[in-house]
């Protein structure tokens, strides 16, 4: 029989990389947590953590063993959630979303669902997919409203993600740059985007960390390297940096903030881009369930609307630089 406490606290140190980091977060010694890896290897009758000057790595053994952990530790969660939903009053939801998607994407189907849905209690979290996708999970949030860069969705059909993953479409990263930069003007009139490589001479500003590695990548494939002036957390604070001339940014379509003094130009494909979704959890059952559901089919069609559009931020952008 494996542990359950002693699995919380391997799960503990695989997500530190140490025994002393896991210890400070536990509440105990350094020697009281390697004494619980130790018993669990026992147990075991197999090594679940390498030790080195440099820290702990997991084994084949350790990283199932974690596994496990995180999927025990997301069924007790959610467990807790519906237990106190019994005894509540009221019936409570819990989205999460990212900033731009709940500026933009989400106002309009919460008003429709609690139009519908007064009884319920809504209560929204603004947070990244790194920390909404493991609220879903382990029942912090009902659904998440969340994306990915390139490469594989979040959930798979059959994985152990714990997530139903439905994908809602590509939110393009435009190039904000000012009404009368040389290259708004140059491209205005022309009839195809501008490739990356023709504006490799700026300094670009990035609206999200997070999209650094992945303008770095594409800039990569086109063969230059660019300057980044300022790496920001905030759409508007980048495109306010591109108004005041200190480069011109990289913005998701569904983050321009329309301004009469800048233009948002697409890029010739392949363009960056971020593929938005939504995030329910596989061990969903009951009334709560269902209400997540209905919600979250209400934002998919006011999603998949609005990128069939295109964002309303890039329409009113374009419609400014050509008048």
């Amino acid at each position: 029989m494996i542990d359950v406490q002693r699995l919380a606290v391997l799960r503990e140190v695989a997500r530190r990389g140490s025994f002393n980091q896991a210890a400070q977060t536990l509440h105990c010694t350094p020697s009281a947590v390697s004494q619980q890896v130790a018993a669990l290897e026992r147990g075991l009758g197999a090594p679940v953590v390498e030790r080195s000057t440099r820290g702990v790595t997991l084994t084949d053994a350790g990283r199932l063993l974690v596994e496990a952990a995180d999927a025990i530790a997301a069924e007790l969660a959610d467990t807790r959630q519906r237990i106190d939903r019994l005894t509540a009053e009221r019936t409570a939801l819990t989205i999460a979303t990212f900033a731009s998607g709940g500026r933009r994407l989400l106002p309009a189907a919460l008003a429709a669902f609690a139009a519908d849905h007064p009884e319920v209690e809504l209560t929204v979290l603004e947070a990244e997919p790194e920390e909404s996708l493991p609220a879903v999970r382990e029942g912090r949030a009902d659904l998440a409203l969340a994306y990915h860069l390139d490469g594989p969705p979040p959930s798979r059909p059959g994985d152990r993600s714990g997530l139903d993953w439905t994908p809602l479409g590509a939110d393009p990263l435009r190039v904000v740059l000012p009404v009368r930069h040389p290259a708004a003007i140059r491209y205005r009139d022309r009839p195809e985007p501008p490739h990356l490589a023709e504006l490799a001479d700026q300094r670009w500003i990035l609206g999200c960390r997070k999209s650094a590695g992945q303008l770095a990548h594409h800039a990569a494939l086109a063969g230059v390297e660019l300057r980044i002036s300022c790496t920001a957390t905030d759409y508007e604070f980048a495109q306010s940096l591109v108004r005041g001339g200190i480069g011109i940014a990289l913005i998701p379509e569904i983050g321009l903030a329309p301004h009469p003094d800048l233009v948002a130009l697409p890029l010739a494909e392949p363009g960056p881009r971020r593929h938005l979704g939504l995030a329910l959890s596989r061990r969903r059952r009951g009334h709560p369930a269902r209400l997540a559901e209905d919600l979250a089919a209400r934002l998919a069609g006011g999603v998949a609307a609005r990128l069939a559009g295109g964002g309303a931020g890039a329409s009113a952008a374009r419609t400014t630089a050509a008048s």
